[in-house]
């Protein structure tokens, strides 16, 4: 199935971006009357035959919806630390939207060594993951934003922080499968004493992963894993 991404679509014709042009008709040498499918990264899967192979301007004819394609029963919101090897964390975007995560929110936080992040190469991870693994709901991810602010501001009930000290809960004795759930990941060497006292005073819950002690982005896959196993049943 070759999958083309269509934010924009509406109506029976549509035609193709450039680059999603050019890869249908020079990359796959599609032609006239080739099926398609499209998505559209809210949760339609569009079927279509191709109208024109123009490689700059390919028009295509609907000719099959599907909505709330593969719907989840859950949401997952992961507040996480950049890392600083930039192609880390790429990996972590694309297999937690193979995998399944509706939000994902960079974290700044004390021990946080990368300081920023690029949103348009990060969109573009997501976009091909969410292709690649014909997902029709494009993860939202946010601005970096300052541990501090973000407690402060207004989330779900189902809030969770992933820490490898002091007393902890599993996620599965804290969350019922079919609910939205938050969960905090922080950067190498984990959150400081200060930040999951913070974390508690606004009502997250310490939870571990397991007994052994994960790199940033693997805990973020992890935390991932367990929540879509959780909702498999």
């Amino acid at each position: 199935m070759q999958i083309f991404y269509t934010p924009d679509i509406s109506g029976i014709e549509y035609f193709l971006n450039e680059e999603e042009s050019r890869h249908a008709i020079k990359v796959l040498r599609m032609n006239v009357s080739d099926e398609i499918h499209m998505i559209d990264g809210k949760g339609t899967l569009y079927k279509a035959v191709i109208a024109d192979a123009n490689p700059k301007k390919c028009k295509v004819i609907v000719i099959e919806t599907k909505s709330e394609f593969e719907k989840r029963n859950y949401k997952l919101h992961i507040a996480i630390s950049p890392v600083k090897n930039p192609d880390r964390f790429e990996w972590f975007l694309e297999k937690a939207t193979e995998i399944g995560i509706d939000e994902i929110s960079p974290l700044l936080c004390e021990r946080t060594e990368k300081k920023n992040i690029n949103m348009e190469r990060c969109n573009r991870i997501l976009e091909s993951a969410m292709k690649q693994s014909i997902n029709a709901y494009h993860p939202k991810i946010n601005p970096l934003i300052k541990f501090n602010n973000f407690i402060s501001s207004g989330m779900c009930e189902n809030k969770v922080i992933a820490t490898c000290e002091g007393d902890r809960q599993t996620i599965r004795s804290v969350y019922i499968p079919g609910n939205e759930i938050l969960i905090l990941i922080g950067p190498e060497g984990d959150f400081t004493e200060s930040e999951v006292n913070i974390a508690k005073n606004n009502h997250f819950i310490p939870v571990s992963l397991g007994a052994a002690r994960f790199r940033t982005e693997t805990a973020g896959i992890v935390a991932c894993h367990i929540v879509s196993f959780l909702n498999s049943f």
